[in-house]
């Protein structure tokens, strides 16, 4: 596989719960208004060591996408998607952003969020944007 290099973060960091690998910054957070399978998600502008899978078309809550899951390169878990396009002009804004699913992230804190019993949502997508 070769040498990894792992980017470190300073802030308030949102890291992969399994390795603790730095994932994201705060504020780097587009919404908090986003919901998948497990509960809630938060959109980001950017995320590090992750790598990308296969594009592929998710219809969605708001519509079709064409998203890429997102996998952490420290232990491999799916962490999130990227939104690679938008097929509604209305959901442009969401392309070349990255989704973090909470229940596969640990908080700034430290803090672990777990799968909501009532997160029953089919499609993955935000409520209101």
């Amino acid at each position: 596989m070769g040498r990894l290099f792992v980017v470190s973060l300073e802030g308030k960091i949102y890291s992969c719960k399994h390795c603790q690998t730095h994932l994201a910054l705060y504020e780097d957070i587009v919404s908090k208004s986003f919901h998948c399978r497990h509960g809630k998600a938060y959109l980001f502008s950017k995320v590090v060591n992750i790598s990308v899978g296969e594009k592929e078309e998710r219809l969605m809550m708001t519509g079709m996408h064409t998203v890429a899951d997102i996998f952490c390169v420290g232990c491999g878990s799916i962490v999130g998607w990227k939104y690679e396009a938008a097929h509604e002009k209305s959901q442009k804004y969401k392309e070349g952003k990255f989704i973090l699913e909470r229940f596969k992230v640990s908080g700034p804190d430290g803090s672990h969020y777990w799968a909501s019993h009532e997160a029953q949502v089919v499609g993955s997508d935000a409520d209101d944007a």
